[in-house]
């Protein structure tokens, strides 16, 4: 991955996004250097995720279901991986990724658009018809999110602070298969989420690893944990789908998210961030 330097008028920017910045170990200038390397990583994921969305988005309008199921659980990884970052915009994440029961009248209601309401039509009525302008929006809206993150100044504390978020909502809410309710896909979402979480502690274990080895130690063992839990459900290029996992594996796996989620749940603090 290429490096991103923040120098001069870019690097002060970032500081005055980060007021109080300061801990015993880790100085404001520290923390810039990581959180430059992660806008690097959401930009390729945000690359990643306008060129497969055109993809889906193309076979659901020429009415080829198959393909679009095929593509539907892949597509969406890009955008999970950096879900903390683009729900700074939640005008655009309400677009994209809402659920039905968000809207009034659930799958019925003209609020209910982005990927969930194309995911309810495929695999749930086995149909792409009246999704074309589903499409087209989501189309619109995947690429608003890239042009708007394009030019942002990541909020440090949002960017350590995503680690453990992406891990906590696996645990909170989407270990109930609740997510993609009407495709079962939920293994590749929880995939992408660790994915995510793991990027932003693998940049900023450089400033925490001197003065807290066995922390980082201990949040890699559990990272590894989460990793072989996922790892069992693998087939072929993707997973399972969901409902092969019996009540007692979900509980495995909930457990061990939480762990992991409670160790990232105190790195803001270790750098400063509370």
């Amino acid at each position: 991955m290429p490096k991103l330097t923040l120098r001069g008028a870019a690097a002060l920017a970032f500081l005055a996004a980060a007021p109080g910045l300061a801990s015993a170990n880790v100085s404001p200038l520290d923390i810039v250097q990581p959180v430059a390397d992660y806008k690097i990583y959401v930009s390729e994921k945000l690359d990643q995720l306008v060129t497969d969305t055109k993809a889906f988005t193309d076979a659901v309008k020429v009415g080829d279901v198959e393909t679009a199921k095929h593509l539907f659980p892949s597509t969406r990884m890009s955008y999970e991986a950096v879900e903390p970052i683009a729900e700074l915009f939640s005008d655009l994440d309400a677009s994209i990724d809402s659920r039905a029961d968000d809207h009034e009248k659930a799958e019925e209601d003209p609020g209910f658009i982005g990927f969930h309401r194309i995911e309810y039509g495929l695999f749930s009525k086995n149909s792409a018809e009246g999704l074309g302008p589903v499409a087209d929006k989501l189309m619109a809206d995947v690429t608003d999110l890239q042009s708007r993150i394009e030019n942002l100044v990541l909020p440090p504390e949002k960017v350590v602070g995503g680690a453990a978020a992406l891990m906590e909502e696996v645990a909170a809410t989407k270990i109930s298969g609740e997510e993609n309710r009407y495709s079962r896909t939920d293994l590749w979402d929880f995939q992408a989420n660790f994915d995510g979480s793991r990027k932003i502690f693998d940049l900023v274990r450089p400033l925490i690893q001197t003065d807290d080895a066995a922390f980082v130690a201990k949040v890699d063992a559990s990272f590894d944990t989460v990793d072989e839990t996922l790892a069992k459900y693998r087939e072929g290029d993707g997973f399972k789908l969901y409902e092969a996992l019996t009540d007692d594996d979900r509980r495995v796996l909930a457990a061990n998210v939480n762990t992991l989620a409670e160790d990232l749940s105190t790195l803001r603090g270790k750098l400063g961030l509370d």
